[in-house]
């Protein structure tokens, strides 16, 4: 299975490429990561609890950066076992580039499973491996750029095209 998509992150190219680098800041946006530790230069290992259909699951795997293009480009692979759920393996090829009023991230996610999760369907499958990827890429960009400013005080604050309100807000504003 491949996806891809582009976001356009509120920073400069270099403090993106910093972030693509940092441990903490990939063990913060990685959904379900629970350990992470290791280098660029090394190679990282990880811990990552998923829920896929009705299969929840524990893995253990590796994580490795390579094609690294210094602020520019780097490959993520990795792969990771599941027991007796079974095993996930992929990588990302992420781009920068410099554009007015911060960078464009592309990337090209591919991904391949096996084991009981497999046997769930491809359509399941595709579904939460786009989920994940769309789940990591925006956490990366709020960490990026950071929180919000808040709005003024007595300001309304202004709601993302899609996001929910809650009934209670609906009602009481």
């Amino acid at each position: 299975m491949e996806l891809s998509d582009s976001r356009v992150i509120n920073a400069a190219p270099e403090a993106v490429w910093s972030a693509l680098l940092d441990p903490e800041v990939l063990k913060a946006c990685i959904p379900g990561c629970q350990e992470m530790n290791g280098s660029v230069a090394d190679g990282f290992e990880a811990v990552v609890v998923q829920k896929i259909g009705p299969v929840k699951a524990t893995f253990k795997g590796a994580v490795q950066l390579s094609d690294i293009v210094e602020g520019k480009s780097c490959t993520i692979s990795g792969e990771g076992k599941g027991g007796p759920a079974g095993f996930a393996n992929g990588g990302a090829k992420v781009t920068l580039t410099p554009v007015e009023g911060g960078t464009q991230l592309d990337y090209t996610v591919e991904a391949r499973i096996g084991g009981k999760i497999a046997q769930l369907g491809s359509r399941i499958i595709d579904g939460v491996a786009r989920k994940l990827a769309d789940e990591f890429f925006a956490k990366f960009q709020s960490v990026v750029e950071g929180p919000a400013p808040e709005a003024e005080a007595g300001e309304e604050p202004v709601q993302a095209e899609g996001e929910k309100k809650g009934w209670i807000k609906r009602v009481f504003s």
